[in-house]
């Protein structure tokens, strides 16, 4: 995957999705929305849940690090289903709260677009 900032042929969006998502730091989250506007695509957070659906690389793509915007792990995550993203974020040391939802306040990667 080339860098954001490549002066190569521009990224497409699913490109410059997986891009960011591979920034998320271990131990992290980011939302959906969060990606979206991180990779250019402000209010299509619909679009990155198209790409991580699909991701072409999950051993190098961390797409289990994306959930919505309350937390919450998706139903329907491709790469083993809500269990295994919530076993994987946990031996990274995210936490859940009672809800089985992430705890955004501690564990939401603090990157912004500005």
């Amino acid at each position: 995957m080339k860098d954001l900032n490549s002066p190569e042929r521009p990224m497409n969006s699913y490109e410059r999705i997986y891009a960011v998502v591979m920034q998320i730091p271990y131990g992290k989250v980011a939302t959906y929305g969060q990606v979206a506007a991180l990779a250019g695509n402000p209010g299509l957070a619909r679009v990155v849940g198209y790409a991580l659906h699909v991701n072409p690389d999950p051993d190098h793509i961390p797409c289990y690090r994306v959930v919505n915007r309350e937390g919450r792990p998706s139903s329907a995550f491709a790469f083993g289903g809500e269990n295994r993203q919530i076993a994987l974020l946990e031996a990274e040391g995210v936490e859940f709260d009672e809800r089985g939802f992430v705890d955004m306040e501690r564990f939401q990667w603090s990157k912004r677009v500005f």
